[in-house]
């Protein structure tokens, strides 16, 4: 399947399927950016079954490639206050 102009390559549902698939979490959001042409980044905050908040990001650049962790830890400073043990 090819995306039209201005669409994800892969839509955020399907993000969110591979995320949770991937972690075993719960995803608590998600949202879709765009970076540039033609190319967006769906970022999936999920709950890990070990307790950990962790903020995945899902490319679409054409390429279906595997789901990478950006932060274990809520540092966007959006107030919901996640706190995690080491």
């Amino acid at each position: 399947m090819l995306a039209q102009a201005g669409e994800p390559a892969i839509t955020l549902e399907q993000a969110i399927r591979q995320v949770q698939h991937e972690t075993g979490g719960k995803v608590l959001s998600a949202s879709t950016v765009r970076r540039g042409r033609g190319s967006f980044e769906h970022r999936i905050k999920v709950l890990t079954p070990s307790g950990h908040v962790r903020v995945m990001t899902v490319t679409t650049e054409g390429t279906k490639g595997p789901a990478s962790a950006d932060s274990t830890k809520n540092s966007t400073g959006d107030g919901e206050g996640n706190k995690e043990k080491d």
